[in-house]
């Protein structure tokens, strides 16, 4: 007989006098964690499937449910940690590569929290946004590095394409097959109505999105899943992605078990086959391959769409970002190792990539002094969780920021970080048309504009406090930051003076 060497990460805790036996959670619990025992009129629970997505603890109609971390602790060891143990369990067990989901969980520094932004006072009075305008627009792509005139003096206000945002933050790629379709309306509609864009991620565009293009950026990956010539022409602006912050140097992996009908279409691949991203494109290993890229996704569109190209922030992001912005690329897109994502290799997502705060700045720093940050803009992703932490970026040098786990938040999310078993109890990470349907997509707009409403009055509010009118204005603004508890290093990357100074 095989042994069990697991350990359930979770207790459920029932209150038999409050529980009726309604069997909500059974029904609601897509793990098959709980079930009914007639024979014992009794709820039972199989605690080793327990994800703690909290479900069944949010429909409970008697709140008799509650899911505790399992406070049965192997012996302590300082170097054999608990986790540590178990996976090498999982692995001796399955013979398999460990699998994680969502970002990074380890205990590395979060910059953005070690960051405090400079408030106005008496020589340079704040500004009030309620009663003066605000300026929160942002347009992404290559900016003039002069102004121009015409022969008769007058400016020339021709630049090349733009994407408009009426705000510095857009929802980050997710492609549909590890999202599902109410997920994506769900960014599809909230980015239309927000003013906007959303990422198709890697999977295509599904046909009945094709009426939210002005709002939509459209990926190219190694795999090329759902690309095509109206593909290209149906969105804002085209991403190359190159890399991405949870597996950087890895490509992609969409089981076939997420393959249906639909997804198949868009991604134009067989019904229940896999669909793999390769680690590197087919037809990229220089810089200049790149740039022949870029410009046969600018012919094909007839260079009315930006092209941005999206890489993962690793240690010589600097170097790498300057190449593309020679490449013709008009953006640059870069993911922090603290990015999610539906599923990544957990060795990987957990040792492989650098913060995104120390990215941008050294990519600020490199475009600023060679002289070619106009060429591009900058967009950062991978763990940007309010607007203090968008102020934060742009004032590092980004022009707007990319979110995704804070927008599957708003969706409903729990984070219980098993987006790669399909079985996501909330709607979201998964294909199964019963789950799928929890996820009501008006509801969901609702709550990301609801969000982002929010964000960008907080977003306002702290531009006025120091005494800024307008995100431009902010773009780079370095002296509004101070670092506290940040060594001598850190503060020379981030480009900034301690608190105090």
């Amino acid at each position: 007989m095989a042994v069990n060497y697991m350990i359930p990460s979770f207790e459920i805790e029932r209150n038999d006098d409050r529980c009726i036996r309604c069997r909500v959670c059974e029904r609601q619990c897509a793990n098959g964690v709980h079930r009914y025992d007639a024979d014992g009129d009794v709820m039972l629970s199989d605690e080793f499937q327990c994800v703690d997505c909290q479900r069944c603890v949010c429909l409970c109609p008697t709140h008799a449910l509650k899911i505790r971390k399992n406070e049965n602790e192997l012996r302590e060891n300082a170097n054999w940690k608990q986790h540590t143990i178990l996976e090498i369990y999982k692995q001796a067990n399955t013979g398999g590569v460990l699998l994680s989901s969502m970002g990074n969980p380890e205990p590395f520094p979060v910059y953005w929290d070690k960051l405090l932004i400079n408030a106005s006072q008496v020589t340079n009075p704040s500004i009030d946004p309620l009663r003066e305008p605000m300026e929160t627009r942002v347009f992404l792509g290559k900016k003039p590095h002069e102004i121009r005139r015409d022969a008769n003096g007058a400016i020339n206000p021709e630049l090349p394409p733009q994407v408009e945002l009426q705000l510095p933050v857009m929802f980050s790629a997710m492609s549909y097959g590890s999202i599902s379709y109410n997920a994506h309306k769900s960014l599809a509609t909230a980015a239309e109505a927000l003013g906007i864009c959303y990422n198709t991620g890697e999977g295509g565009l599904h046909e009945d999105f094709y009426r939210y293009g002005k709002n939509t950026i459209v990926q190219v990956a190694s795999g090329r899943f759902g690309v095509y010539k109206d593909y290209l022409e149906a969105g804002a602006a085209i991403e190359i992605k190159m890399g991405q912050g949870a597996k950087p140097g890895i490509g992609g992996h969409l089981p076939g078990a997420k393959v249906g009908a639909d997804v198949s279409k868009t991604r134009m691949i067989p019904e229940g086959s896999d669909a793999i991203s390769p680690a590197p494109h087919h037809d990229i290993y220089s810089i200049e391959d790149l740039r022949q890229l870029v410009f046969s996704l600018k012919e094909a569109t007839e260079y009315k769409k930006p092209v941005i190209v999206k890489v993962a922030a690793v240690h010589n992001i600097a170097a790498i970002a300057s190449g593309i912005a020679r490449s013709g690329a008009d953006i640059i897109a870069i993911d922090g190792f603290r990015g999610g994502t539906g599923a990544a290799p957990t060795r990987i997502r957990d040792n492989v990539g650098i913060p995104i705060e120390l990215a941008l700045a050294a990519v600020d720093k490199r475009l600023r002094d060679e002289g070619i940050r106009q060429n591009v803009s900058l967009v950062v992703g991978g763990s940007i969780r309010s607007a203090s932490d968008v102020i934060k970026a742009v004032a590092l040098g980004a022009d707007a920021c990319y979110i995704a786990t804070s927008a599957l938040l708003a969706l409903g999310c729990h984070l219980c970080r098993t987006c790669q078993s399909g079985k996501c109890n909330w709607g979201i990470a998964t294909q199964d048309p019963a789950l799928v349907k929890r996820l009501n997509p008006e509801t969901g707009k609702e709550r990301l504009v609801n969000l982002l409403t929010a964000w960008k009055h907080e977003i306002k509010e702290m531009m006025g406090l120091m005494g800024i009118n307008s995100i431009e204005a902010l773009r780079g603004n370095r002296l509004m930051l101070r670092g506290v508890g940040l060594n001598e290093k850190e503060l020379e990357i981030l480009g900034i003076s301690h608190a105090g100074e």
